[in-house]
């Protein structure tokens, strides 16, 4: 058998930097082992031994035959690692044979014989050719083939006598390759456009292969063969079996690796995105069913969802700056949420900073945070102008998605698709991811309000996903370990040492809407809405603002409840509240579109409306018409489950069955013997006015279908 080593001494031959050289001297010094080197010319250069062994300079020439790395053929675990458990003990049972033909025993050794080795025909004083001969009648073959693995087992040992393995491009089809080229740029140039069939890309490439290279120059290949060949081609452009809208994503891929993100701790990155749920909803300001888009933020390195905003048809930039503005100031968590789905209320989880005090408190929807990072799309609503403002204000970068690259926010798309699959496929009014998953008419088993599916999804999102293990999230140092996004929370708070939080409380109201008033003696007038209450200026004194407005003041204004809006003081730099008029009327927040849609009803009823008999008629419309006593919510659940037309799996139904949100929604608290009022949390947002021109041009089809319930 050849061997990998090559002996080091006197006369061993090297090639240093190009030369051949050899070894004439070989000495112990003080430093160390030492060479002298010996050149073609008879120069001398002495050298460490290390330098000679290990240095890229230089390279054995070895005296004999031998394994080297550049040998023709696949390494030993390569060639065995493709045979099946039969064939490997074939060669075992091969290789025991030659070692028995060589030596006389199978194991290679006397001091490992078998009984009754060595046998009289393989005995040492028996000659080879003899042994040759009677291990070739024992086994039924020629004697050719037993030397023939006798020299492979020399060279290679067990590996030398694996059956030799065919051409790994046996499955190609044989065509020619420029038939093959053209086909390929056939579909690539298919990528962007509608899905062809596979007998148009053949016969385009046909007729571009004959103008190309000549009428009969390159052989056609048949239907069969074309229809083959375009299935392996297949995995290298897709373009027939995938979705159109994956077809691209794919080819847009980049031809080398490309790296990512990776955060280290939480609050480094902070994803946002928006997207249209696959669910029905109902909108209690407009009496219509509309469908619903999501927008969330969610922390990279924990995957914690930090904001959640829930809005009618279309996201704008007041929701994004809304969600924004829950990792600064979260939500308060639920009355019936358990205990391993509430944070303490100062963000940082009891297993890190051990609170008594605090235990048996109110706590947190969400753990509170400062992004230093945003990862956004390239969406209007995520690049407007007061939300780039607000984000240079409080120091927070932007890290603007590649175009059409969904892996950029993998993290929090991959939360839309767990949503879907956990808890809205569960949920009445659910229409499918597509339009080919849609049913007959789901929008006849949608009963949830907006603000209930809000805030189902918020109790599901810290009940369920923040406590569920997830896959994605490993610690390199415990590769095996798997944890919630609650854990990696408390894990990376562990590791950093540190968490970023709000400085100033206040720094909220700068997420808000800015209007400029002028002061008058009633107040301040915004929206044909009267606002008066301390802290305003004194009339007729002059702005030291340089405003679109002459004599104007700067008011923010939060378009989700118009019963408030706040004022700072020059002097003392205090924050003032300044309340509407109509605001005792109203008992609750009211936004810019309901007081417009109230505004309307009063107009359509009465002859001389103002806003506190409108607000009054519309408070009167939601409480009565609307069905929200526990009574009419069972009537419409059994109506909701008369008309389902799909069993959805158990599992998921009874986890989001149990949630107290949706209990509470369909009447299912037999406890509750009257109906609470759920807590008010006003949520801020920034630019964008109320869209109102499409809720005076919808008809009123919907208007009074729950009238007669």
């Amino acid at each position: 058998m050849s061997r990998a080593g090559v002996r080091v001494g006197v006369g061993t031959s090297f090639r240093y930097d190009g030369e051949t050289v050899e070894v004439v001297e070989m000495a112990a010094t003080t430093a160390g082992n030492e060479v002298v080197l010996k050149d073609a010319r008879g120069r001398l250069l002495r050298l460490s031994l290390k330098e000679l062994l290990f240095s890229d300079r230089a390279a054995i020439n070895p005296d004999g035959s031998g394994p080297s790395a550049d040998d023709e053929g696949e390494i030993a675990s390569v060639v065995l690692g493709q045979l099946g458990e039969a064939e490997r003990r074939e060669i075992l049972e091969r290789a025991e044979h030659v070692r028995e033909l060589l030596t006389g025993y199978r194991s290679g050794s006397p001091e490992l014989a078998r009984e009754g080795e060595p046998r009289d025909e393989y005995a040492p004083s028996t000659s080879l050719e003899a042994r040759y001969a009677a291990k070739a009648a024992e086994l039924g073959v020629s004697s050719r083939s037993v030397r023939r693995w006798v020299t492979a087992f020399r060279e290679q040992g067990e590996v030398g006598l694996a059956p030799s393995q065919g051409s790994t491009r046996k499955s190609q089809v044989a065509v020619d390759d420029r038939w093959v080229e053209t086909a390929v740029e056939v579909m690539v140039e298919h990528t962007d456009q509608s899905r062809p069939s596979r007998t148009m890309v053949i016969e385009r490439t046909r007729a571009r292969v004959i103008a190309r290279f000549g009428e009969g120059v390159v052989p056609q290949p048949s239907r069969a063969t074309a229809f083959r060949l375009l299935e392996e081609l297949e995995r290298r452009h897709p373009l027939f079996r995938l979705s159109t809208k994956r077809n691209r994503d794919i080819a847009g891929r980049p031809e080398g690796p490309y790296g990512k993100l990776r955060p280290t701790r939480p609050g480094e990155y902070l994803l946002m995105d928006s997207t249209r749920l696959d669910v029905f909803a109902f909108d209690p300001l407009t009496l219509k069913w509309v469908q619903a888009e999501l927008s969330v933020g969610m922390d990279w390195y924990s995957r914690c969802i930090t904001g959640i905003r829930l809005t009618p048809v279309s996201t704008k930039a007041v929701d994004v700056s809304a969600v924004l503005f829950q990792s600064f100031r979260p939500r308060p968590a639920g009355r019936d949420w358990p205990r391993h789905a509430v944070w303490p209320e100062h963000g940082i989880p009891r297993t890190v900073l051990v609170d008594v005090e605090g235990a048996t408190g109110p706590g947190l929807a969400s753990p509170p945070l400062v992004p230093e990072t945003l990862v956004v799309d390239h969406g209007k609503v995520y690049v407007s102008e007061h939300l780039t403002s607000i984000c240079r204000r409080m120091g927070i970068s932007i890290q603007p998605a590649r175009l059409r690259t969904g892996r950029d926010k993998g993290p929090v798309e991959r939360y839309f698709r767990t949503l879907r699959e956990g808890l809205l496929q569960v949920l009445p009014g659910y229409k499918g991811p597509d339009i080919h998953s849609r049913g007959e008419s789901p929008e006849d088993d949608a009963f949830f309000f907006l603000d209930e599916l809000e805030a189902i999804i918020r109790e599901w999102t810290a009940t369920v996903y923040h406590c569920r293990p997830h896959s994605g999230l490993v610690d390199p140092g415990l590769p095996g370990l798997r944890m919630s996004p609650a854990k990696m929370f408390e894990h990376g708070l562990a590791r950093a040492g540190y968490i970023e939080v709000p400085r100033d409380r206040d720094l909220a109201f700068e997420f808000l809407q800015t209007k400029w008033r002028t002061v008058q003696h009633y107040g301040v007038e915004i929206g044909r809405r009267r606002y008066s209450g301390p802290g305003l200026p004194e009339p007729g004194v002059r702005s030291p603002y340089d405003s679109p407005v002459k004599n104007g003041w700067p008011f923010q204004v939060d378009p989700d409840d118009i019963t408030r809006i706040y004022f700072r003081d020059l002097a003392t730099r205090a924050w003032h509240t300044l309340v509407w008029e109509h605001a005792p009327s109203a008992e609750m927040p009211l936004s810019e579109d309901a007081l417009t849609f109230a505004r309307q009803l009063a107009a359509s009823k009465y002859r001389f409306p103002d806003d506190r008999l409108a607000v009054a008629d519309l408070l009167e419309r939601w409480n009565l018409g609307l069905g929200t006593t526990i009574a009419e919510r069972r009537m419409a659940l059994r109506l909701s489950r008369e008309q389902a037309a799909i069993e959805l799996p158990e599992s998921e139904a009874e986890t989001v069955v149990s949630l107290p949100s949706v209990r509470k929604a369909l009447g299912q608290d037999e406890q509750a013997t009257e109906l609470r009022e759920p807590d008010v949390v006003t949520e801020t947002g920034d630019d964008d006015e109320a869209d109102l021109e499409d809720l005076a041009g919808e008809g009123d089809f919907y208007a009074d279908v729950l009238e007669d319930v």
